[in-house]
């Protein structure tokens, strides 16, 4: 069995629609889904806001090159496309594999610069530190200490002054 924090943001058309599309895409993996933030850009500022979530999934069968499939599958399923010119640049959903935990529920560690695990700039990242602390409050980013611990370190802290919970945005799936 593994279990995955998976990373979801979408900053074009149907912003929520499309994170939406992403939890029903996973179905009934889905452990637990975090409240939505809007989030200014990060990496290049010339593009919308995105809207952010992190989910916690399980299978008892999965790898984790099998949630990277599957995080790219949700992305398909929102006509995402990628731009090799733009790496930080707009889409209409990103999914990261953030962090996988094996049977024993001891951390997955990869170099594969294909699925790099645990997510080599988690760390530094509010719009996914802030929404899994809501799912888990103890979270621990393997490799890197504390989801607490990391989102008031610098600089972490001043991008999470900008987050903005959305609770008037439910990410249910529609399905």
């Amino acid at each position: 069995m593994t279990r995955a924090v998976l990373s979801l943001g979408s900053n074009l058309g149907d912003r929520l629609g499309h994170l939406r599309c992403a939890v029903s895409t996973l179905g009934d993996a889905m452990l637990v889904v975090s409240g939505v933030y809007e989030t200014p850009p990060w990496g290049d500022p010339d593009q919308p806001a995105y809207l952010n979530a992190v989910l916690l999934v399980q299978d008892s069968a999965a790898t984790p090159y099998d949630w990277l499939e599957r995080a790219r599958a949700a992305e398909r399923a929102a006509g995402r496309t990628r731009d090799p010119q733009r790496r930080f640049g707009p889409r209409t959903l990103d999914v990261d594999v953030v962090a996988v935990w094996g049977d024993d529920d001891e951390p997955v560690l990869s170099d594969d610069p294909e699925l790099t695990l645990p997510h080599p700039r988690a760390h530094l990242r509010a719009f996914v530190l802030r929404p899994w602390i809501d799912i888990q409050p103890y979270g621990r980013l393997p490799g890197h200490g504390w989801l607490t611990d990391l989102l008031n370190a610098d600089p972490v802290a001043a991008d999470a002054l900008e987050l903005r919970p959305r609770p008037d945005l439910a990410l249910e799936s529609t399905a």
